[in-house]
């Protein structure tokens, strides 16, 4: 049966014995307060109650008070309505119904949240005025016509802010906020936000109603207590991992990442227009018709990712929770990697009120934000691209049955380096992407704003920025300015006098950002704890000159990039130190003084700190430190086995090759070079003018010969990967077989030879000396086979393992000649490479970037996917292509005359401005073909795409009319 609100107000009545008054809004509005503030003072008198009955028509005439009397007073509302049940029963010796229970209740603890959700805002609670108007009035009229039956009353008391209470209730509050002048939007979030909240308190009314509604709610206490102790959890969780989060100290230093932090500017990635970060992670949050979107921030390191997940999760926290809850998760610290993401995410969050709770996803009064900061740093047993494939997938199929589920509801912010995706041919389509841009003039001036309010840094911030914009500081330095990490080690070390000015006026492009960190590395080993006087103190720290504090650090980054580039065990690090004589003398000598904690100390006064996920590990502060300081150990290895010493029977190399080929294996056999940690190497190498660059690469192109061959793995004897994975497994690293390390190795290799072979095409004296032919060198009279052996062998400890390591390195590669047939070359980065009478029948390049690629004229593309390919300009003259899967391919401005497409797929192709001139489309599917290169999906076709001579027109199928018109084929 319905009930409405006024008569359960007028049994109310009744029960009390009491009548109705003729009072304005306003007035009542003054009785509900002044029952309050007198039930808060004498809590046992069944007489305080009348007067409330008798001059209101309900508990949210209270709104009409001013707000600030509302908040401020900590009237006890959710009391004052149990009081009104409990009196009611004991006076009429009856039950109340759940329908007068639910109208008591909600309305108590609707006013609750109010004064909660309302004393976050400040501003809008000291209007002394309400300036009461017709609106408000007329929705608290409203109320006393809202119906009730048994059913609706159990649904507000499951999840109230769906209900038809919720609604009316927020209208009044909505109603009272516009006479604060706030904006609708922010009013519409914040009545959100009340009703959201309403639920912990309507739970809180039930366990402190006790008998008075023992027989009328369900569930039972038990329940109800187990809830509000999920409410408790959720509230420590948020303090402890949320809030906490922006307060926490940038490295050592003394202020904080919310000290510094500046809002990020970000563009789609299939758009040019620049956008806001946080406005766009904010409207795609707060629009409920775009729910199945995974929002993916990427960019490069050092660009501020992790930073704003700190930032943008406490904002959440600050000013849309309990809407969003949100729940930050570093994906480097992931234990587990499960068939669900569901369960993926249980198992990494150990809080009860997940933990204890099965239904924890389907609660509909728990919304949550994912936001899952670093894509590119899940562990090494999950990151290979198939794997980083199934992940990505795993969220996209999360986010679509949040769509699909209204118990769900939940969203997923993914954070990732922009080339974590590189290597994933097939992306979900329910990403929605952006990728962080570099700081522009405005937004760096508002941090160096921001940076001189600091007490260090007062004074000396107007003179750094000026040096920014003068003619003295070199263009490279101002670009790398651009980058967060990098302006604050610039401004750092320019606070501190330590910025080598002249040294960066002679860096390259390639070298800056090289100078840059070899500049902080010393200013940090060096320079950062001085006394006043200047004296180095962190000899007296530490027991270590810098030059023995610098190879300790490189050390500690071969154990956390081997480890998954996140974090690694103190042990690791003291067993790899024990296998360098040099290095276990240092340690032992520091001992001496510092006692077995030696190695402790001397990397906690460095960018370095405890692992949060290992006990007794570490971790870099940043990522990009332990890449490069890997880089640099690379380096000096790499220097090493080029260096000669004069013996009596001529010069022999100071590295024998049995021992380099142990070095390549101990640092090389672990996983895949990071294009990171490349780039960093050969800034390094590029910047030391007496590397001999063709030894180097005769020594490692020896290497790579032996290794296509087997010849380190086919032993009788203890293999090299042997004795490697013998050592993986002594440092506690799992998830690596003898294969395994036989692989990575030799295609870590492979990316260095193919880096030295890019490098040396840039200069007219190596170009002739260093040509590197990863199938071998071409012969005349039949086609290189090594290369398609060395893809099936990495293929067979998990299929595309040759293409996720090496695919994005194969830029200006030299493949002529190479038989690639059927081999995966999917979404390979082959922009520039020389392809001269490459055999690459039924290959897969779906997804590849061919752009600029050398002599595909003539090249063997029979049934080739190259469905997504980039061949925008490409010169595919004469090329077969017959059968050819090229839908969705991008062949703008592509030299295509006289080759062969009979029968090839070329739906949705992208042919605006292409040659095909003389080419033979017979047979070939031209369905939603897009020719004139803008919407996709149209049957358009572009001025400039030349049909001369084409063949077999007549014979392609799904041939637009309008292009038959235009040839005279109708």
């Amino acid at each position: 049966m319905n009930k409405r609100l006024s008569q359960t107000w007028q049994r109310f009545r009744q029960s009390f014995s009491v009548g109705e008054s003729l009072n304005t809004t306003v007035e009542t509005g003054k009785a509900v307060l002044e029952a309050a503030k007198t039930f808060q003072e004498q809590s046992d008198k069944v007489e305080l109650l009348k007067p409330l009955l008798q001059n209101s028509s309900s508990l949210l005439d209270v709104l009409c008070s001013p707000l600030a009397q509302v908040v401020g007073a900590g009237l006890p509302f959710v009391p004052l309505g149990i009081a009104l049940l409990k009196f009611s029963r004991d006076i009429t010796k009856q039950d109340p119904s759940l329908e007068d229970c639910v109208f008591i209740v909600s309305q108590a603890a609707y006013l609750e949240s109010v004064k909660e959700i309302l004393s976050l805002y400040p501003s809008i609670n000291s209007d002394a005025d309400p300036n009461i108007n017709k609106a408000l009035t007329k929705q608290l009229q409203k109320l006393n016509d809202i119906k009730l039956d048994y059913q609706s009353a159990s649904n507000a008391v499951a999840c109230f802010h769906e209900s038809e209470l919720a609604k009316a209730f927020n209208q009044v509050l909505l109603a009272r906020l516009a006479a604060t002048n706030i904006p609708n939007a922010n009013a519409h979030i914040l009545t959100q936000r009340v009703a959201w909240n309403t639920h912990r308190y309507i739970i809180k009314a039930w366990i402190e109603s006790g008998d008075a509604i023992k027989n009328i709610i369900q569930p039972s206490f038990g329940d109800w207590q187990k809830e509000q102790q999920n409410f408790s959890s959720i509230d420590e969780y948020l303090k402890t991992h949320i809030a906490s989060k922006p307060l926490d100290l940038v490295f050592d230093e003394s202020f904080s990442f919310k000290d510094i932090y500046v809002p990020l500017k970000a563009k789609p990635v299939d758009d040019n227009g620049e956008i806001d970060l946080e406005t766009w992670a904010k409207e795609i949050l707060l629009n409920p018709n775009n729910l199945e979107q995974v929002m993916f921030v990427q960019g490069g390191p050092g660009r501020g990712k992790s930073v704003f997940c700190r930032m943008f999760s406490d904002w959440v926290r600050q000013h849309l929770y309990p809407i969003w809850t949100p729940i930050l998760i570093r994906l480097r610290d992931l234990d587990s990697f499960e068939s669900r993401l569901e369960n993926t995410l249980k198992a990494e969050l150990k809080i009860s009120f997940i933990q204890n709770d099965k239904n924890w996803l389907t609660n509909k009064n728990t919304r949550f934000l994912f936001i899952l900061d670093g894509f590119d740093e899940l562990h090494i047993e999950a990151r290979t691209d198939v794997n980083l494939e199934k992940f990505i997938k795993q969220v996209s199929g999360f986010q679509d049955e949040c769509k699909n589920y209204r118990e769900m509801g939940h969203r997923v912010l993914i954070t990732g380096r922009s080339m974590s995706l590189q290597g994933i041919p097939y992306l979900p389509r329910n990403l929605e992407r952006v990728e962080i841009v570099e700081m522009d003039g405005q937004l760096q001036q508002k941090w160096l704003d921001k940076w001189e309010e600091l007490p260090a840094n007062k004074g000396k911030t107007a003179v750094f920025g000026q040096f920014l914009q003068s003619d003295k500081c070199p263009s490279e330095v101002k670009k790398l300015a651009q980058e967060p990490l990098l302006l604050y080690l610039l401004a750092a070390m320019y606070r501190d006098g330590k910025l080598a000015i002249d040294k960066l006026e002679q860096a390259s492009q390639r070298t800056a950002k090289i100078v840059v960190y070899q500049e902080a590395l010393n200013w940090v080993l060096t320079k950062q704890r001085s006394k006043a006087d200047g004296t180095n103190l962190n000899i007296e720290l530490t027991q270590q000159k810098p030059e023995d504090l610098k190879r300790i650090l490189t050390e500690a980054a071969v154990c956390v990039v081997q480890s998954g580039g996140e974090f690694a065990s103190m042990s690791m690090l003291e067993l790899r130190l024990q296998d360098d004589e040099t290095a276990k003398a240092l340690i032992e000598k520091a001992k001496e003084k510092l006692g077995n904690e030696a190695l402790k100390t001397a990397l906690a006064a460095f960018y370095t700190r405890p692992a949060d996920k290992q006990e007794g590990g570490f971790e870099f502060f940043h990522k990009s430190f332990g890449e490069f300081l890997f880089a640099e150990r690379l380096k000096t290895r790499l220097k090493a086995w080029t260096q000669y010493y004069e013996a009596e029977d001529g010069r022999q190399l100071v590295i024998p090759e049995a021992q380099m080929n142990w070095e390549i294996y101990d640092l090389l056999g672990f996983s895949k070079l990071t294009p990171e940690i490349v780039e960093y190497l050969m800034g390094l190498l590029t910047e030391n003018q007496d590397i001999p660059w063709e030894q180097l690469f005769k020594r490692l192109e020896k290497f790579y010969g032996n290794w296509c061959k087997g010849k380190f793995i086919d032993s009788a004897e203890e293999t090299l990967p042997q004795k490697k994975l013998r050592q993986l497994q002594k440092y506690g690293i799992q998830g690596l077989g003898q294969r395994q390390v036989d692989i990575y190795a030799g295609l870590n290799v492979m990316i260095l030879l193919l880096e030295l072979h890019r490098y040396a095409q840039e200069r007219d004296d190596l170009k002739k000396q260093i040509i590197f032919y990863p199938s071998g060198k071409p012969e005349e009279t039949s086609k290189t086979t090594q290369l398609l052996h060395i893809i099936n062998y990495s293929d067979c400890i998990q299929l595309q393992t040759f293409n996720s390591v090496i695919g994005q390195f194969l830029s200006g590669a030299n493949l002529s000649g190479a038989d690639l047939r059927d081999a995966d070359l999917s979404g390979a980065d082959l922009r520039g490479a020389y392809l001269r009478g490459a055999y690459l029948r039924g290959a897969d390049l779906s997804g590849a970037d061919l752009r600029g690629a050398q002599h595909l004229s003539g090249a063997y593309l029979i049934r080739a996917d190259l469905s997504r390919a980039h061949l925008i300009g490409a010169d595919l003259r004469g090329a077969d292509l017959r059968g050819a899967h090229l839908s969705s391919a991008n062949l703008s401005h592509a030299h295509l005359s006289s080759a062969d497409l009979s029968g090839a797929d070329l739906s949705h192709a992208n042919l605006s401005g292409a040659d095909l001139s003389r080419a033979d489309l017979s047979g070939a599917d031209l369905s939603r073909a897009d020719l004139i290169g803008k919407d996709r999906g149209d049957i358009r076709w572009d001025k400039n795409t030349k049909w001369d001579e084409v063949k077999g027109l007549d014979t392609a199928r799904n041939l637009p009319e309008a292009l038959k018109q235009q040839l005279g084929l109708s």
